[in-house]
């Protein structure tokens, strides 16, 4: 999982051709932290060396201008951005089934 900020969100999201799933998170959030391993069995063993897809991380304490910027009211957010642009958009925990469900209506 990338570690997104406002420094590299254009080159990691904005310019990446392809699927970029984004959790909005915080360390002291318990969904936050039950999602966060959900996640990382998806790019690590779903969908290790998919070339078409790629996951990130953005702290809304550490950065508050993105969290801004995407109007993150509620964390976990996930945010999906294909080719640059926000497709979709989840709030809350949900179970990995869910995750791929969303994911794969992208790729």
């Amino acid at each position: 999982m990338l570690t997104i900020t406002k420094d590299n969100f254009g080159k990691e999201v904005e310019q990446f051709s392809g699927v970029v799933l984004v959790d909005f998170w915080a360390p002291w959030c318990g969904p936050c932290r039950m999602v966060a391993p959900v996640l990382e069995e998806l790019a690590e063993k779903d969908l290790k060396g998919d070339t078409r897809i790629k996951f990130g991380k953005i702290n809304v304490d550490e950065e508050q201008e993105l969290a801004a910027r995407f109007k993150i009211r509620g964390i976990p957010t996930i945010k999906i951005f294909k080719n640059g642009q926000e497709v979709e958009q989840f709030v809350g925990a949900a179970p990995k089934t869910t995750y791929l469900e969303i994911i794969k209506r992208h790729l």
